[in-house]
């Protein structure tokens, strides 16, 4: 029994005791069933790493690569297939012999460390117009900024426009909104100015897998020589026909060639007289065929005199 004032608790009615103990239980269902499918299929997963064959992890591999949209390196490679690092080398390796550079459309590109599979950049035109996407375009006052960070970096903004001798600020403030550039951080001097270098996404952008492979200063000279000696060889005067020199140099030359000439002059002049005489035939068989019409004859004057013209009046 309960006596007055005290609360007696809410008991469950019939049939809605489970369903309480249903929807409070759900959502911890629901995340507990996930975390169970996501455990037992990592499990899976180590199960199926232990017997996987060479063929299988290239296979993998190349599905994953496909599938991605940004480059992939060792650890997540690992993290995702539960492959050992021999295993994964090995895949590694036939895939870029097999995706190599020129060698169909699409080419896997180490980007230091990380892979990924692009289009080839001759293809790159009608991939864009597929996907109608324009391609990314750097302005010259950029690619000289972009230029001085990747070879000085890490550089200054000061720096940059004592090298440039420009204002630098907008350009700046553009490449690191395109996440080509970074901040290093401070330089230690008066005014702390920041420091900045390039990024990974300035190596995807150029291709390259390190700052290593960026052009050297001796690379730049002879690709300037190499320029140099095509416009000279362009420019250079052509040749002189072979046997020239030697026909000027033969005494019976000039004989022949002055015969050679009287020849075609005589030559020319029964032309000329063999069309002169063409066009006289021809026009006296135009007038046999058409002779010209006789002249018309005019009236014979007449003696008498023109009669007088009537007066109306005298009439009257």
């Amino acid at each position: 029994m309960t006596t007055e004032g005290d609360k007696q608790p809410d008991l469950p009615l019939e049939g809605q005791e489970g369903g309480a103990v249903e929807r409070e239980a759900s959502p911890g269902s629901d995340e507990q069933e996930l975390r169970e499918a996501a455990q037992t299929e990592l499990q899976q997963l180590k199960e199926a790493a232990r017997f996987v064959t060479p063929e299988r992890a290239v296979q993998v591999l190349e599905a994953l690569f496909f599938a991605s949209d940004k480059p992939l390196d060792l650890r997540t490679l690992e993290e995702t297939t539960q492959f050992s690092r021999e295993i994964l080398d090995s895949a590694l390796a036939t895939l870029q012999a097999t995706y190599a550079p020129g060698s169909g459309g699409v080419a896997l590109v180490d980007l230091g460390g990380r892979w990924q599979l692009r289009t080839d950049p001759q293809t790159g035109a009608y991939v864009r117009r597929m996907l109608q996407v324009k391609p990314l375009r750097l302005t010259r006052a950029a690619l000289e900024t972009l230029s001085i960070i990747a070879y000085r970096q890490p550089i200054t903004r000061p720096e940059m426009e004592d090298l440039r001798g420009v204002d630098c600020g907008a350009v700046t403030k553009a490449l690191l909104e395109r996440k080509l550039i970074r901040i290093l951080g401070k330089k230690d001097e008066p005014g702390r100015p920041l420091l900045y270098g390039t990024t990974k996404e300035f190596l995807e952008l150029f291709n390259l897998r390190d700052l290593t492979q960026l052009p050297t200063l001796r690379e730049f000279q002879e690709l300037s020589e190499e320029s140099r000696k095509i416009v000279e060889q362009e420019s250079k005067p052509p040749p002189p026909v072979s046997g020239l020199t030697d026909l000027a140099q033969d005494p019976a030359a000039a004989e022949r060639m002055m015969h050679s000439t009287v020849e075609s002059e005589n030559a020319l002049a029964q032309l000329e007289s063999a069309i002169d005489d063409a066009d006289q035939s021809a026009k006296s068989a135009a007038a046999v065929l058409a002779p010209p019409p006789p002249p018309a004859e005019s009236p014979a004057p007449s003696s008498e005199p023109p009669a007088p013209a009537s007066d109306p009046q005298k009439g009257e």
